[in-house]
Parts: structure tokens; sequence; C-alpha cells
């Protein structure tokens, strides 16, 4: 691969990063132990923000579409995949801003305050939008406003996370933001008939949970920060790229991470109409059956998360747990792309479950292993990291009606290979980060 190949492939960047004089946070490895309470507090807002931000895309969403445009399911793909591309576009953008902002709390709470009011408001949007058009607006405003929630509480724990806690953390929080979903889906499914509390009932459990990580987590004040050189537009557009070869760990990361959320992506995003098909059932009462199924995969989800957290920083150990994470969650999908009735489905959901928990945890550690200059541009590297999620996010629901389409007849859709196709990306995504080679 020639260096031209080699700079389009990953987003990243061609220049050094901007220099920083003041001084700044230690590199995350040679940092003290976080205390328990920074664990449980950052653990109960990436619970919070998940609960607010993917109750909209596990149901919410859903509903809405099939009421304003009922014959038009695919709608959902458009809305979700603009949503993503929006992030795609501001990320990188936003972790740079992030990294030189200079305030008296602090560089990474400011973007969760105005994010959570960003998030509040486009739940309003969605709930009362009157058009498909609308309710897409709405989606993309959560992506820009919860997702800078989510993306300054991943970059707080690159600050400050030594190696002995990544796993656990991302353990923890692995488990957190998996349950997240079912509980929002629980909630939401009591208010399927009222679009506002359908919305705003999640929104304000996201809203209570940030807040006391803002309130009582600490952050040092940045405004004696001093930077050697001004963050320009031609610069900003520089370091959105990087040269694979000079952290080709944190690349080979990046792609098994892009992989594993194609297909993920492929798997949740049709979820809703895909039991509806399978069960024979109106999409709105579907609430009801995920959360059934989401609540029997937590004890999955916990296992996967938590044990492949926990016994990878025990073990020293990362890579075999993604991988295996990777192959429960195919083997899950697979059980349920061939499925017909509720104990296949509940059985497949709760290996994939499993796997996603696993896979998902882990390798959130391993980024943080291989992150690239941590004391300086950890927002900047955590936003390009965002592109292996945004990009999938983005795509994978334009190309899904591909798939949906081959080989269905009238108002079908092929579901069995859209969850196969789903299943070959996540191993594919286990199998990338074996070629990981600084980090065991």
């Amino acid at each position: 691969m020639n260096s031209r190949e080699t700079h389009a492939a990953v987003p990243g960047a061609l220049a050094p990063a901007l220099a920083v004089e003041a001084e700044l946070p230690a590199p995350a490895l040679d940092a003290p132990k976080v205390s328990g309470r920074y664990i449980w507090l950052m653990v109960l807002a990436q619970f919070g923000v998940f609960v607010a931000f993917i109750t909209p895309l596990a149901i919410s969403l859903a509903i809405r579409v099939n009421q304003l445009a009922p014959t038009n399911q695919e709608y959902l793909g458009y809305i979700t995949g603009a949503g993503a591309l929006a992030v795609m576009v501001t990320s990188p953008f936003l972790g740079m801003v992030s990294d030189r902002t200079r305030t008296r709390i602090g560089r990474r709470r400011p973007f969760m305050i105005a994010g959570t009011l960003l998030g509040v408001i486009s739940l309003l949007v969605m709930a009362y939008a009157p058009s498909v058009l609308i309710l897409g607006a709405g989606w993309i405003l959560a992506q820009l406003g919860w997702g800078q929630v989510l993306s300054n509480l991943q970059i707080s724990t690159a600050d400050r996370l030594p190696e002995s806690q990544r796993g656990k953390v991302a353990g923890l929080t692995g488990f957190s933001t998996q349950v997240a979903p079912v509980f929002g889906v629980v909630i939401a499914g009591g208010f399927a008939a009222d679009p506002l509390l359908l919305f705003m009932v999640p929104g304000v459990v996201g809203v209570l949970l940030v807040a006391l990580f803002v309130l009582f987590v600490h952050e040092a004040d940045s405004r004696g920060m001093v930077f050697s050189a001004k963050m320009t537009p031609a610069s900003m557009l520089r370091n959105y790229l990087y040269n694979p070869s000079q952290y080709p760990d944190f690349s080979w990361n990046w792609l098994g991470r892009f992989f594993f959320y194609f297909g993920l992506t492929l798997n949740t995003t049709f979820s809703a109409f895909f039991f509806a098909s399978r069960l024979g059932i109106p999409v709105e009462q579907v609430g009801g059956i995920i959360a059934t199924l989401g609540g029997a995969g937590v004890l999955a989800t916990t296992a996967g998360a938590l044990g492949g957290g926990f016994l990878s920083d025990r073990l020293r150990r990362r890579r075999l747990f993604v991988l295996f994470g990777g192959l429960l969650m195919a083997a899950g999908m697979i059980l349920m792309a061939f499925s017909s009735d509720l104990p296949l489905l509940i059985a497949g959901s709760l290996v994939t479950s499993m796997g996603i928990g696993m896979f998902s945890a882990v390798d959130q550690a391993l980024l943080l292993d291989v992150l690239p200059e941590k004391a300086t541009d950890a927002g900047r590297f955590m936003g390009i990291t965002g592109f292996a999620t945004s990009i999938p996010q983005s795509a994978a629901p334009l190309i899904a009606p591909i798939f949906l389409a081959i080989g269905a007849a009238g108002d079908q859709k092929n579901y069995t290979l859209l969850f196969v196709v789903a299943a070959g990306f996540v191993l594919l995504g286990g199998a990338v980060i074996m070629r990981i080679r600084s980090a065991r």
C-alpha cells in the first residue's frame, strides 16, 4: 500500500498535533488508581446517557416512524444513518476543541453540560415531530447532544484511568450501557401512546445521572493551559487525518471496531420490525417483547462485560477476549436469523448479549491501551475512534435495505440474510483485533 492509500484508509492526522506548552495530565499508563466514587459515578452517567439516547434507537424511533409513515419502514434507516453522518463529521473537531478548552471546571465537563441541554431539546423535537423530516432532525440533534456527553465521559477515562483499572471500568460501563436500553425500553413500552413521555421519561433519567457526575467528580482548572499554536480551520482539517503506519495498533483497533459496529448496526437498526415480522405482531407491541428478551439477557451481558473486563485485567490479555466476544455474537445472530419462534429468539438473544458485552467492554479497555498521545490529544484520537462507530451507523442502515430486498416477495423483508451478513462483519471485527501487537 503506498503512502497515499495509507493516508486515505483511516481518518487521522498527517501533521503532528499542535504543541502544548502547559503542564497537562500525565498519560493514563502512569496515572494513580481512581477512586470508587469516580468509577461508580462514571458507570451511572454512561448508563443515564444510554437510557436517554439509545431508547429512541431501540424502540421510540420505530414507533414514531410507524405513526408518521406506516408504509415506509426504510425511513428508520435513513434517519439513523443521517444522525450517524452528522456525528462522523463533527466528532474529531469537537474532540480537538475539548482538548483545548480552558475553563474553571476543566476541559470535559463544559461539553457534558452543553450536550445534556442539547440532548433534552432533541427529545422534545422528536416527541412533537409532525413529519419524518423533523423526526430525523431531532435524531441528528440527539446524536450531537447526547453523543458529546458520552464522548467526553469516555475521554475522561482516557485522561485518568491507569492500565490496571481499564478492563474493570470498561466491563462495568459496558455492562451498564447494555442494560440501559433494556431499562429504557421497559419505560418506553408503557408510554407508546404518548410521544412526549415516550422520549422524555428516559431523558429525565439521563439528565439526573449525568448531573451527578458533573457535580461530584472534580476536574482540574484548565485556564492555565497555554498552546504554542492557534487552532485554525486548516490545522483542524489536518488533524482529522493521521498516518496509520505511525500508530499501527491503534489503526487495527479502529478497523476491528469498524467491522464490529457495522455488523451490530445491521443487527439492531431493524430489530423492532424483525421481531414484529417473526412473531406476527404489530410494531407497537414489540416494546414488551424486546424488553423481555433484553431482561433475559441481563445475566448474559453481565457475564460477558464484567467477566471479560475483569479477567482481561487479571490475565493482562485483551485480544482473545475480544475475538471470543465476536464469535459469541456472530453465533447468536445466526441463531436469531433462522429462528421463527420465541424460545429460539430468546436463546439467540442471550448468546448475542454475552458477545456484545464481552467485545465492547474489552475492546474499550484495549482502545485505552493503544490510544496515542493520551496526555495532549486524547479528545482528538477518541474523536477519530468515533469514525469507527459513526461511519457504520451511517452506512449500514443505508445498505441494509439492499439485503432486506434480496429474495423478498411482496411486502416481506429478508431479515435472515441481513442477520447472517451482520454476523459475518462482527466475526471479522474480532479477527482483525488479533493483528494488534503492543497489547496482549
